[in-house]
């Protein structure tokens, strides 16, 4: 169990942790997997009453490894000025493997009261990740003047998730989120990853 008092205190939290998941609709062939650390901070003493109890946190992530694992394809880019011929380039593969680093400044969570071992919460974020390249692929049709995505994206989410607590001030924390990716149009396309379910575990401890 917590050590008494601890969330009356407000803890900072620390800890790494491991993201797994999978994309859905036309992206269902995409899988994800990350690896971080997660800090926060309790703000707030207990608010409420009954089962929606709880405290205010505020958190942040940085994820050194991202990585996204797409279908592969054969693209050209295109071009056509005004009133000319359209000239497109060679075919070149493009998609499979994506590599890059994911700052996720602000996570506002809710951690429930709980019971004994167990604190549960609910959180929404928003996250950005840079890319060595271009995510997502674009393929294998070329559009005119189409050039790719963009290597920046942005990543808001909400999620759920729980503290296990193993020790008086150490946890194992597990959550489901909900993540949506999208350049925002900065790119000469946005085609984005409408959505995406992603799992975590990870290691807390408790200050």
């Amino acid at each position: 169990m917590p050590s008494p008092g601890l969330f009356e205190s407000h803890p900072w939290e620390y800890g790494p942790f491991v993201n797994g998941g999978l994309g859905t609709g036309n992206r269902a062939d995409y899988k994800f997997l990350s690896a971080g650390l997660h800090v926060g901070k309790v703000l707030t003493d207990p608010l409420g009453k009954g089962m929606l109890r709880g405290q205010f946190e505020l958190a942040a992530e940085f994820i050194p490894l991202w990585q996204a694992y797409t279908p592969k394809y054969l693209r050209a880019n295109c071009y056509q000025q005004p009133g000319g011929p359209l000239s497109c380039s060679n075919l070149f593969p493009t998609g499979g493997t994506y590599t890059g680093i994911s700052v996720t400044p602000a996570i506002l969570r809710w951690n429930f009261a709980g019971n004994h071992r167990y604190r549960p919460w609910i959180q929404g974020a928003g996250g950005l990740i840079w890319t060595t390249h271009k995510f997502p692929p674009v393929g294998p049709y070329p559009v005119p003047n189409h050039l790719g995505t963009s290597v920046f994206n942005f990543t808001p989410q909400f999620g759920i998730g729980v503290n296990y607590f193993v020790r008086p001030r150490q946890s194992i924390s597990i959550s489901a989120n909900a993540v949506h990716v999208s350049n925002a149009s900065m790119g000469d396309a946005n085609p984005g990853v409408n959505a995406s379910v992603q799992f975590s575990i990870g290691y807390t401890w408790w200050k």
